[in-house]
């Protein structure tokens, strides 16, 4: 069986998700997709690159339906 390592939520996220009010819309997500966010940031190799994927992850939970660029009807926030 396949099994995708765990990612636990870095510290400096978990502060940012709260400034931005986004936890609960961090939460609100599958599990998978917050493992991939955290997977994702955590292996840029650059700062600069880490910095725009967490903007990236924080823009898309304030939209709402959408998940790594691509459509996601399930975490689309409702009106």
């Amino acid at each position: 069986m396949l099994t995708r390592p765990r990612y636990p939520l870095p510290p400096d996220i978990a502060q940012l998700l709260d400034e931005r009010e986004l936890r609960a819309d961090y939460d609100a997500r599958p599990a998978y997709q917050r493992n991939d966010y955290v997977g994702w940031i955590g292996r840029a190799k650059t700062a600069a690159t880490r910095t725009r994927r967490v903007e990236v992850m924080l823009t898309e939970l304030a939209e709402g339906g959408v998940y790594m660029g691509m459509q996601h009807a399930p975490s689309r926030k409702s009106s």
